[in-house]
């Protein structure tokens, strides 16, 4: 009788560190009133990047307008308004004396006329004049697809433009219900088509196969993104959605390899990536930034 052996992977363990790098970033961000996504997404890194002087930081508030069945970001009615928030966010970059900083936001749908487009355009404009040395990382939403908003960040020229597809496209609609996929993409294309470094990012361990991972890597290369991140889904709370299933580091070890034959300039693969992580390295791999 032929014996079959069904191995289990265990959630990954997150390790708890509170360094003087730690703590340098937290004064920083409280001492400037900055929300980070490490805090507000609860990232599992958060003690490794901010140990080493890094943090991401979140523009146009706290409050999301969406409600993505993965995320632990707080959704509602926004009441941000801070127009020196981008003035307030350079200055804290400069502190931290970082050479490469990536900055994210929330998705606004309730400021109609850009997204906060505007504000996107003004942090990065501020942070190349009061920390030159300092590179620039987007993590963008999608603005509703309106090109003229996106134009505005394209203008603003970051060194690197990010706006995440999150998951493969057959189970988007139930991970992300107020966004598209193709959406998505189209975001990803303009920002290649714009002459911009692109990245995007995917979770696994929400009910996709193997097989459609490696597809969705090659729709994403084939239109030009060179930077790509895959991670393991974390359930936040009991709230959001479950996690299908645990992938082994052997399985994120292949996707590295593959994304890499197919033509990525660099792959960021394991069961703690985010879309952040190490970014500053990822940037500088193979000469993507000089």
């Amino acid at each position: 009788m032929e014996t079959v052996f069904s191995l289990q992977i265990k959630k990954p363990k997150i390790r708890l560190q509170i360094g003087n790098g730690y703590k340098f970033v937290d004064r920083i961000v409280q001492d400037n009133n900055l929300h980070t996504v490490c805090e507000e997404a609860r990232c599992p890194n958060i003690y490794e990047c901010w140990n080493r002087g890094i943090a991401t930081i979140m523009i146009l508030g706290d409050t999301c307008t969406r409600a993505c069945g993965f995320c632990s970001v707080k959704t509602g009615h926004p009441t941000w308004d801070d127009p020196l928030e981008p003035i307030r966010t350079a200055k804290a970059v400069k502190k931290m004396n970082l050479s490469h900083v990536v900055i994210t936001s929330v998705d606004r749908d309730d400021l109609k006329s850009d997204y906060g487009a505007s504000i996107w355009a003004e942090t990065i404009k501020e942070i190349h004049k009061q920390a030159p040395s300092c590179t620039v990382e987007v993590l963008t939403p999608d603005f509703q697809g309106f090109y003229p908003a996106l134009e505005k960040v394209f203008i603003a020229e970051p060194e690197v433009f990010s706006h995440n597809v999150e998951c493969i496209e057959r189970i988007s609609k139930q991970v992300r219900s107020q966004a598209n996929w193709q959406r998505s993409l189209s975001v990803l294309k303009q920002s290649v088509e714009y002459g911009l470094l692109t990245k995007t990012g995917m979770m696994v361990g929400l009910g996709e196969t193997k097989d459609e991972v490696i597809d969705t890597m090659k729709e994403v290369v084939e239109i030009g993104v060179k930077i790509f991140t895959i991670g393991q889904y974390l359930q936040p709370t009991q709230n959001h959605l479950p996690v299908e299933r645990y992938v082994g580091e052997d399985e994120f070890k292949e996707f590295k390899e593959l994304g890499l034959n197919m033509g990525f300039y660099a792959v960021e693969s394991g069961s703690l990536v985010r879309s952040s992580y190490r970014a500053d390295e990822q940037v500088r791999l193979k000469g993507v930034l000089n």
